[in-house]
């Protein structure tokens, strides 16, 4: 079972990790920032990702990433890594919304641009390893949820009045 779990085509997609590294946004940027973290408590798993929405603040403009995590969840940050770019924001919830049903109540695992992420489906009979396969995209949701928080949109975020947090954006 444990050959299923670490295949040579998860092995060789954690091996090739695109967008590795973090963004800069100490200059001008064309777009809204974000940065976001996740940890899978667990394992330790650890993921930063950077992103930069485009203006209509729904669109991925650029995207790193980067990962300390074992090689399942580095082979689903590569996935994410190779269909991030252009994604929307709502395509991104729904991958991971289906990556979390695949994984804990037998769904089919994303469709679309992220279907590559059904890979990770063997995932499924190990639950200690479900969080650091997450880690990933929920880092990315984070950094989103950042970017939406500095530039105030409630609707967006799903909110009927923005956050209190008021800083300014400064990355570095």
């Amino acid at each position: 079972m444990i050959d299923d779990l670490y295949s040579a085509r998860i092995l060789s997609l954690a091996a090739n990790l695109p967008f590795s590294g973090r963004l800069d946004f100490s200059g001008p940027v064309l777009g809204w920032p974000g940065t976001g973290e996740q940890v899978a408590k667990l394992c330790g798993s650890k993921a930063t990702v950077d992103i930069l929405l485009h203006a209509d603040g729904v669109t991925i403009r650029d995207f790193a990433q980067d990962i300390k995590a074992c090689a399942l969840g580095q082979a689903a940050a590569a996935v994410l890594g190779e269909s991030v770019i252009g994604s929307t924001v709502p395509e991104i919830r729904a991958a991971r919304d289906a990556m979390t049903a695949m994984l804990k109540f037998g769904g089919e695992g994303p469709t679309g641009r992220f279907e590559g992420l059904r890979l990770l489906k063997v995932v499924a009979d190990y639950p200690a390893r479900h969080a650091s396969t997450m880690v990933a995209i929920e880092a990315t949701l984070n950094a989103v949820a950042d970017a939406m928080r500095h530039y105030e949109l409630p609707c967006v975020l799903g909110m009927e009045t923005a956050p209190d947090d008021k800083r300014t954006r400064n990355a570095g």
